[in-house]
């Protein structure tokens, strides 16, 4: 009996922005712009990649990829979020917090594991020119992007699983999503095995990457320096520049969020860093990867041009 009084909580209320009061009408403003923006940088990305055959290599099909994972990783989110600033005390049903938790950790873990194929992608390129082509071919790059949503796919099973076998009483959750630990404070018993559980998913999802990606770059950068034309290597260097920024910021902001010891959880500083990975990092990406890529901008160019005349 006291099992079945755990499991009457059918559903939950994000408590979100509320703690910025009157201020949530200007964030609501801010966030839809950001959100509008990505949007059309991401579909811009997609369209070019697609119709500029100049672009068909493995490098702008795992970019094409990444925005289009983000693309939907912020439609599971932001919406609802951007509605919960209107609409205040808008509640979530069961079912529909553990669809949004399984669609963000699919998708979040399948944009970390993108950005290590991207990595081996550069790897392949600057240290073994000669066999690219034999080695970065449409099998390999269609297995890696398999494997990597695959990896998500396991991953949020993982998590969601051990989330939902838990007994809920609080229906509050002190965010604007369905994220793993706001949603794991609302149990009703010890939570010690979903978070190690959790704590060993997000390890793995953060530190294989980011081991895989150090190893490449140890071997890019010495192929780099042995280029002998400065030209050369400042190309080089630019490409890996833009890349290993938004693997900073993506991996920093994860790390930061999952991997930080319980005594360090505050609300405003969670939902500074959830706001950071969720919505700013999905715009900035775009906007690093292109700003200085000559190859996205000429190809910007002749769709432009191909349009107007």
């Amino acid at each position: 009996m006291q099992r079945k009084n755990f499991t009457e909580v059918v559903e939950f209320i994000f408590l979100g922005f509320s703690i910025f009061g009157k201020h949530q009408i200007t964030l609501f403003v801010v966030f839809l712009t950001i959100y509008i923006f990505t949007l059309i940088e991401n579909i811009i990305i997609v369209t070019i990649i697609c119709i500029d055959r100049h672009l068909h290599t493995p490098m702008y099909f795992f970019l094409s990829m990444l925005a289009s994972s983000e693309t939907v990783y912020t439609l599971v989110i932001v919406p609802r979020m951007l509605s919960s600033l209107i609409f205040h005390s808008h509640p979530i049903s069961l079912s529909g917090c553990a669809t949004q938790m399984f669609f963000f950790i699919t998708l979040a873990t399948n944009n970390c594991f993108l950005l290590t194929a991207m990595g081996c992608d550069h790897y392949v390129a600057i240290c073994k020119p000669l066999r690219y082509t034999v080695i970065m071919n449409r099998g390999m790059c269609a297995r890696l992007m398999c494997g990597s949503f695959g990896t998500g796919l396991v991953m949020a099973v993982l998590h969601v699983t051990a989330m939902f076998s838990l007994p809920f009483c609080g229906t509050v959750v002190d965010h604007f999503f369905c994220d793993i630990y706001p949603v794991m404070k609302l149990s009703c018993i010890d939570t010690t095995v979903s978070e190690i559980i959790n704590y060993g998913v997000s390890s793995f999802v953060i530190f294989v990457p980011v081991g895989l990606i150090f190893f490449s770059y140890v071997l890019i950068i010495s192929s780099i320096l042995k280029i002998p034309s400065a030209k050369g290597r400042k190309k080089a260097f630019a490409t890996c520049a833009s890349y290993l920024t938004v693997v900073i910021v993506h991996y920093g902001c994860a790390s930061i969020a999952y991997l930080k010891p319980k005594s360090e959880n505050s609300v405003e500083k969670d939902l500074l860093i959830s706001v950071t990975y969720t919505i700013i990092t999905p715009m900035l990406n775009p906007v690093i990867y292109t700003v200085r890529n000559k190859e996205v901008k000429d190809a910007l160019r002749r769709a432009v041009g191909r349009n107007t005349f």
